[in-house]
């Protein structure tokens, strides 16, 4: 039998929650565990998992719809299976209000509460969609789902830690004709660009943002038809998930509140020395729009931190002044010309009365926005260092017998060999022999893993990536090297792919060409372990008694204490010490 979810209470003060992204649709398989929606809700957007199994066979809103705790959130059971009365038990009074608005436009003018209580997305009683009521609103869009349209492309998750994308550049603009296979854009991910190909043939009808410009995973991308389909139909459905669309009288009444309280600070409406309350009190301020407790959605609150705009200032357009994503966005600072003339005037004058006697020093700053990858690193390093307790090993190497190798080695090697290549060949020989650091941390479980794959990080102007090479403890010294090579151009030349850098065992970072002697790293999860990989320094040391000159290089082995132990992280690093300063050791 059909199983009902119903949108759950997911904080201790949460009375509703906003759809913020389905990651299933009607006819999806579902399993145990698999990740159904995203749920914003008052306090964070958070992840619902699906508790059984079968197939979706109900939705109760599109993405970016409002539902009330216990409101019906969607229907799983078998394939085919009827629900039209689980639906209708549970969007009974929903329905029969709809219908009520439907049926029975009143003449003139309508109650604005019933007004505000229809849907955009709601169906009426009959199971059609909700009749037009005025020129000002959005028709209903009923329970059509256009994100799964043929010709609606969304913005695809092109990595594993991918939430947006920007448009780095279009291959195509509106009006062109596409075939299966063409690039139709480059989006920028946290990780790389990546060229993104038309997956059917048609003529690009839409393009849902310009080049430069930032969408949400799942979002509108393009829509790609014939000629004749009614793209603003698509568009305004989809966007009709996001909430009730500003009408054309909204938008008029807040420009003339804009208005009012721009032309009320003007020095041509207010007589001289007079302010009038609740207006700003110089030219050169803001008008503070919230006083107090500021109600905004957790996506506002982020994005106006990235942004660096003060909420007190932005107008609100949700429900009882809430802030959301849309007014941040949409948020401009008001130009204050008259008091940008005046306070320019005064600074004229008071530079011509009075100039310094000697130059005086000027605070100067440049701030760029946050790249994808930039925001990607933040987030899962600053996981990493606050959910995994570090502790860190160094041993120092005597690379004599290493550097002498090299030489002899670049001999007869068709591809020069560098001492990274030599580390990155003893570190997977000896994982061989230390499964428990060649390990991963999943949570409720540790993976022990019998193949090793290392990432090697490669430092590229917007940060840094991590490509993988697969099963190192297999390859020759001249496969790592010709790989790491290729990988390190690709990353500079934003040409990785999804699969060059994921499934990691275990994790390299070398600081010693930039003269760096010793460093610690953080781990990059969900390995257990990371290498910080110095640079070799020439030091006095005592061999045989005597005090010789030698080669020595500094490594710092962090380890998750709750995979990895001190002994067994120790025992690791004495394993790899033995098979660097004895090279031949890593061909038995």
């Amino acid at each position: 039998m059909a199983e009902v979810i119903l949108m759950p209470r997911l904080s201790d003060t949460m009375t509703e929650g906003v759809i913020a992204a389905w990651h299933k649709k009607v006819g999806d398989p579902v399993k145990k565990g698999d990740l159904l929606a995203e749920i914003e809700t008052d306090k964070a957007t958070m992840e619902l998992e699906s508790y059984q199994e079968g197939y979706i066979l109900h939705l109760g809103g599109d993405g970016g719809a409002k539902l009330q705790v216990n409101d019906l959130l969607a229907i799983i059971g078998k394939k085919g299976e009827d629900v039209s009365a689980l639906v209708t038990q549970h969007t009974a009074g929903n329905n029969q209000q709809a219908a009520g608005n439907s049926q029975q436009p009143a003449e003139g003018s309508k109650d604005p509460v019933d007004k505000s209580l229809q849907s955009a997305s709601q169906p009426a009683g009959n199971g059609q969609p909700v009749e037009k009521q005025s020129n000002n609103e959005q028709p209903s869009t009923g329970n059509k789902d256009y994100a799964s349209m043929e010709e609606v492309v969304l913005m695809p998750r092109l990595s594993d830690t991918m939430t947006e994308g920007v448009i780095a550049g279009w291959h195509k603009n509106v009006g062109d004709n596409v075939k299966k296979g063409e690039v139709l854009a480059d989006i920028e991910t946290d990780k790389a660009t990546m060229e993104l190909e038309s997956y059917k043939d048609g003529k690009l009808l839409y393009q849902g943002a310009k080049a430069g410009e930032k969408i949400q995973v799942n979002d509108l991308l393009c829509i790609i038809g014939k000629d004749g389909l009614n793209v603003d139909e698509i568009v305004n459905g989809l966007k009709a998930g996001g909430g009730k669309q500003p009408t054309t009288q909204d938008a008029a009444d807040r420009q003339k509140a804009e208005g009012d309280v721009s032309t009320g600070g003007t020095a041509g409406n207010i007589p001289a020395g007079q302010v009038p309350s609740g207006q700003q009190a110089t030219n050169n301020e803001q008008p503070v729009v919230n006083d107090g407790r500021i109600l905004a959605s957790p996506l506002a609150k982020k994005l106006a931190s990235e942004k660096g705009v003060d909420l007190k200032y932005v107008k609100g357009s949700g429900d009882n002044g809430r802030i959301t994503k849309t007014d941040v966005e949409n948020y401009q600072p008001q130009q204050q010309a008259g008091g940008d003339k005046q306070q320019q005037a005064t600074g004229d004058r008071q530079q011509a009365i009075a100039r310094p006697a000697s130059p005086a020093g000027q605070v100067s700053f440049e701030e760029v926005p946050v790249s994808q990858m930039r925001k990607t690193i933040a987030r899962r390093l600053a996981e990493s260092k606050f959910s995994a307790p570090h502790f860190y090993l160094t041993m120092s190497i005597d690379m004599d017998a290493a550097v002498a190798a090299r030489v002899r080695i670049n001999e007869t090697s068709p591809v020069k060999i560098s001492f990274n290549d030599i580390v990155l060949k003893a570190v997977a020989v000896a994982l061989r022999q230390h499964p428990k650091v060649n390990s991963s941390w999943l949570g409720e479980k540790i993976r022990i893993n019998h193949h090793v794959n290392i990432g090697v990080a490669v430092a590229v102007d917007e940060g840094l990536l991590v490509p993988v090479v697969r099963f190192a403890d297999g390859k020759s010294l001249s496969q790592i090297a010709v790989e790491v090579k290729d990988f390190a151009q690709k990353a500079k030349d934003k040409k990785l792919q999804p699969a060059d850098w994921e499934g990691s065992t275990f994790t390299i970072s070398n600081l010693g060409m930039f003269g760096i002697d010793e460093f610690t790293a953080i781990i990059n999860p969900p390995d257990a372990c990371i290498l910080a990989v110095g640079g070799i320094a020439q030091v006095p040391v005592v061999k045989n008694g005597n005090v010789v000159p030698g080669n020595v290089m500094k490594v710092t082995l962090s380890c998750d204490h709750r995979v990895v132990d001190g002994a067994s992280g120790a025992a690791f690093l004495q394993t790899l010490k033995g098979l660097l300063e004895e090279p031949l050791r890593m061909l038995v």
